[in-house]
This record gives C-alpha cells, sequence and structure tokens, in this order.
C-alpha cells in the first residue's frame, strides 16, 4: 500500500519535505482489530509536533495522522462491532489499558498506558490501517468523509475544551486562535450556548474575517483588549504570547483552558512578560487540555450530527501531505486540512 512516512525528526525549516512517499505491506488485523480502508485523513497540528520532536513518535519510520475515516475490510476473528463495509473513524486515543483507576473512570485520555494514532503506531497517511474496534466510532451519514475527519480530532477535542471551560449560556468566551479547532468550537458554542456571546483573538486579518462570518461578535489582535471581560477563553495555539495575552481579557475568577498536547519554544520568553496582579490574581484559573476519551469522541459526532455542524475544509491528494504540513506550519489555515486517500 501507499504510505507517507516520516522517516526522521526535524525542523521543517531544515526540510520542508519530511515525509516521504513508500509502498509499505497492508497491515493484518488482529484478532479484536478492524482493517480499515483509508479514504480521508485530517492534517493536524499535533503532526508538526511530532515531526519536529515536540511529542516524537516512540519509533521510527512512523505514518502519521490521528483523524482517519475509512470503511472496514476486514476484521479479526474476534471483531463483531462493525460489518465489512462499514464506515468509521479514528481518533487520537488508539488504546489504553482498560484496567487502571483512569481507565475505570473514562478518562482513559490519562492512562499510562495511553497509546497515540500515528505516534505510537501507524495512522492514516495510508491506504490503509489497523485498529481495535474498541476505538473506532461509526460516522453519521451526514458528513462526507472530509467533513467527518476533522470532527475526530480537532471538534473532539474543542468539545472537551468547551466543557473544561464551564460556561455557562450568557457567559462571554474567548477563543485565541481560530484554526481547525477553535472553528469547530465557535460553531457548537453558537448552537449550545445561544445567549454567549463569543469573542476572537486571531494573528492575521484573514482568520478574524472568517470568525465574524461564523458568528463572532467581536475578533481583534492576539494582543488586543476585549470589549469586555471574558468568563472563559480556549487557547489553541502552539505558541505562549496568546497565553499571556489571554489571561490579561480574562474576568475575575475566569478560567483559561489550554487546548494544546504541546508549545513550541519559539516565543517562550514571552512568559517573562507575566505581571501577577494584571495576568494571574483575582482567582484565575488555567486548565490544560489532554488528548480526548472515547466518550468525548462518540457525544460529540452525536452532536455534530443532530444540529449538524459541519466544518470548512481544505482537500490535498495523500501526495500532497507535505505541502499541507507547510501551510499548517506558515499559518495558511481556513478552516481543517484533509487528505483525500483514493
Amino acid at each position: 500500500m501507499k504510505a507517507m512516512v516520516l522517516g526522521k525528526i526535524d525542523s521543517l525549516e531544515k526540510n520542508n519535505m519530511p515525509l516521504v512517499m513508500k509502498h509499505i505491506p497492508v497491515p493484518v488485523p488482529g484478532k479484536k482489530d478492524i482493517l480499515v480502508k483509508v479514504r480521508a485523513c485530517g492534517v493536524c497540528h499535533t503532526e508538526l509536533d511530532e515531526v519536529e520532536g515536540r511529542t516524537p513518535p516512540y519509533n521510527l519510520p512512523v505514518v502519521l495522522g490521528h483523524q482517519v475515516v475509512g470503511m472496514v475490510e476486514d476484521r479479526g476473528s474476534n471483531a463483531n462491532t462493525f460489518k465489512k463495509g462499514a464506515r468509521v473513524g479514528i481518533a487520537w486515543i488508539f488504546s489504553a489499558c482498560g484496567r487502571c483507576k483512569l481507565c475505570l473512570e473514562r478518562n482513559e485520555n490519562l492512562c499510562e498506558q495511553f497509546k497515540a494514532t500515528g505516534r505510537d503506531v501507524n495512522g492514516g497517511y495510508a491506504e490503509y490501517m489497523t485498529v481495535s474496534e474498541d476505538f473506532a466510532y461509526k460516522i453519521p451519514d451526514v458528513f462526507s468523509d472530509s467533513e467527518a475527519a476533522p470532527l475526530l480530532c480537532a471538534g473532539a477535542v474543542g468539545y472537551r475544551a468547551l466543557r473544561l471551560t464551564g460556561i455557562e449560556d450568557g457567559g462571554n468566551l474567548g477563543l485565541t486562535g481560530f484554526g481547525a479547532s477553535n472553528h469547530i468550537v465557535l460553531k457548537i458554542a453558537r448552537q449550545k450556548y445561544p445567549k454567549t456571546d463569543i469573542f476572537v483573538f486571531a494573528r492575521n486579518a484573514k482568520e478574524r474575517d472568517f470568525a465574524k462570518e461564523l458568528g463572532a461578535v467581536w475578533a481583534g489582535d492576539t494582543e488586543e483588549y476585549s470589549p469586555e471581560k471574558l468568563d472563559c477563553i480556549i487557547d489553541a495555539t502552539p505558541v505562549w504570547k496568546p497565553i499571556v495575552e489571554a489571561l490579561k481579557n480574562l474576568e475575575k475568577g475566569g478560567r483559561l483552558v489550554i487546548n494544546a498536547i504541546r508549545k513550541e519554544d519559539v516565543d517562550k520568553e514571552y512568559l517573562l512578560k507575566l505581571d501577577y496582579s494584571l495576568h494571574l490574581w483575582h482567582e484565575k484559573e488555567i486548565k490544560s487540555v489532554a488528548n480526548v476519551t472515547r466518550r468525548d469522541v462518540s457525544e460529540f459526532l452525536e452532536i455534530a450530527a443532530d444540529i449538524p455542524i459541519k466544518p470548512e475544509i481544505q482537500e490535498f491528494n495523500l501526495e500532497e501531505a507535505n505541502q499541507a504540513l507547510r501551510e499548517l506550519k506558515e499559518g495558511k489555515i481556513r478552516g481543517a486540512k484533509v487528505l483525500r486517500i483514493d
């Protein structure tokens, strides 16, 4: 099968073609596994973290990609949940132990044995992949393959981040960074909290205009003061400056939720601008989002189908995966980027 393979860790500035097209064997499903013929795979900033070594794969070479939509082509002897031909999704959470306290509490995203799709095992930048049927999800018919792919990470982790804000209808919600995840969060929030005003911080005018198109009451630069104090803010950026700038816009007792697996070091010195009285005092909170649970993905897919919420997408061929990653690195973003695997 064809696959875009990562062979070594390097920065995109030094190597703007980190993935190489190779022909590798089609994986064989284990007893509880399904073999999925991949039709679409979302492109996520976490892939940049993998390529550049901030959350490096355990073993190289590896096939990236964790927002996977495809058809069940074969099943292991003990896999009975999905029929052949069923359309399924695979998310960042590839597996967890299922036995520890955290797993039993349905917080398997925090399990010590958590494995990530496309980092710890081969993912969806390929024609086929395998996964346990327990970590696959039925894709609602309302979505095309490419529409469904970003929902499995950008959407699901955005849904988790929104829940973790504790926002109540009528409160002011801020979103800093307006890419694949936060543009879906805005759509969810407008439906779930109709009395809530949404304020967006983004580094370029096109992203700000896009946010207003989707219903933001205000959109400004990352460094600006919002016209009103915000009860909650979700940060979905890969850097540090938006965190510091967001904190100054929080209401007393407000909460900042950081939706990122890793932060880049490029502007880490910006943290030296933290001023206790301006940014942290008055019982402000900071909370991180760590991956997603199976519950997050399942619940969000149902909610997104009922509304329905459809992400804005830009499609690329599998062979164009490096181009999609470069555009993500350069901030050329409108919605979500998706690889089509035909």
